[in-house]
């Protein structure tokens, strides 16, 4: 993988440019090319040869920034199949799952090649990707989205058209691979074949999207007894608004966008030290029931004789109003 160019503006490369009003445009610089927008004709020829960091003045006279766009920029604007892994996830798999230079990683659903872009910088060139996705036209988005970005098919890259469960043993040895990364809707259906390739040691991280999931690969995870006792966790992101003394939050934020759960493999035959926990699977016991009582999470109770006390409180505050509006009436 190449990655993002540097030096100046070369034809062929991607540049973000903030215009009038912070308006965003991306283009691919051609030497005959330009950017019409209803503020003027910027000529792509001005652009090439300039540094990153550059501005530069339209036939209208209106001022843009250029810049080659970071790879958070790319996946949030680039052309979608399926919904994206965002940058504040991709960066929290990456590190639950410590993805390192020369890794064998396998990914799977591939989606809109997000994650890929991520997983592909962390591994080097040295390392290797596998990537599986059920449907072909998700794996021709994904496959261009990388290439634009990285200029190049990357060659340490596979995207393997079909299902994870039978196509994975057919590709990779067994306790061969490093690390995992399942973003799917049933990812405790992969979890054998996962744990086969795995060497041991190795690190499966579950990007779901709703509690449920969460629960399910949770539970699986645990029940085989090939893993570490699973983790799990979901990542939210707040902005700040930081001008002089005007520092306050912003007023949206990217709040909830999927959980992470991850687990280690184990050696073979490896039996863990037992975690203490409640004994609670698909359904909930009395000690579960417990917990969720209202004493249990601080409600505090009202006796008769303070709810009849409370009752009297507000009829005479009733009537205290009716009272008031009456008199004032009267004045009237």
């Amino acid at each position: 993988m190449t990655g993002r160019p540097s030096g100046p503006f070369r034809v062929g490369d991607r540049v973000q440019l903030t215009g009038p009003k912070a308006r965003l445009h991306t283009v691919t610089l051609r030497e005959d090319g330009e950017l019409h927008t209803h503020h003027g004709v910027l000529r792509h020829r001005d652009l090439i040869g300039q540094p990153d960091g550059s501005v530069v003045v339209n036939s209208s006279g209106h001022e843009y920034l250029a810049l080659r766009p970071l790879l958070r920029d790319f996946v949030m604007s680039m052309p979608r199949g399926a919904a994206i892994v965002y940058p504040k996830d991709a960066a929290q798999i990456l590190a639950q799952a410590d993805v390192f230079p020369g890794a064998t990683v396998v990914e799977a659903g591939v989606g809109s090649g997000a994650l890929s872009l991520w997983l592909l910088r962390a591994i080097g060139g040295e390392g290797r990707l596998i990537s599986f996705e059920r449907r072909e036209e998700f794996a021709d988005v994904a496959r261009a989205n990388v290439e634009t970005f990285t200029g190049t098919a990357p060659s340490n890259w596979d995207v393997v058209v079909g299902d994870l469960v039978a196509a994975l043993p057919e590709a990779v040895a067994p306790a061969s691979v490093d690390r995992v990364v399942l973003d799917m809707l049933a990812p405790w259906e992969c979890i054998d074949v996962v744990a086969d390739a795995l060497t041991p040691g190795g690190v499966v991280v579950c990007y779901v999207a709703t509690a449920t999931q969460l629960s399910r690969v949770a539970e699986y995870i645990r029940g085989t007894g090939l893993f570490t006792e699973p983790d799990a966790n979901e990542t939210m992101v707040r902005g700040w608004h930081v001008e002089g003394l005007a520092v306050r939050p912003d007023h949206r934020m990217v709040a909830h966008t999927g959980f992470l759960v991850w687990a280690r493999r184990l050696a073979p035959g490896a039996v863990p030290p037992e975690v203490r926990r409640r004994a609670s699977k698909s359904s909930y016991g009395d000690e579960d029931v417990e917990l969720w009582t209202p004493g249990a999470v601080g409600d505090r109770q009202i006796t008769d004789k303070n709810l009849r006390k409370r009752v009297r409180e507000a009829r005479r505050a009733a009537d205290g109003a009716r009272h008031a509006a009456g008199g004032a009436d009267g004045n009237e």
